[in-house]
């Protein structure tokens, strides 16, 4: 396999696994603090905040797995 088709297909790979990842952590996190509202919705402030903070540096994931698919897509040319 040469540099350029290894290049490629990492770059494909970054991105769809970097989002699906993101995408099932972003659910997880929601449905926890849904769930937590529901059982203690005194404290709903503190767990939206603490749940816009995880969402925030989840979604760093496919922003860097896209940086890194540009450097990667770079190789390829």
């Amino acid at each position: 396999m040469e540099v350029t088709a290894a290049a490629a297909i990492a770059t494909g790979l970054a991105v769809g696994l970097g989002a699906l990842g993101a995408a099932v952590g972003d659910g997880i996190c929601t449905g926890k603090a849904i769930e937590s509202i529901a059982r203690q919705p005194e404290a709903k402030g503190t767990i939206q905040t603490t749940m816009f903070i995880s969402v925030g540096l989840i979604e760093s994931i496919p922003i860097i797995a896209v940086v890194l698919a540009f450097m990667l897509f770079g190789k390829i040319g």
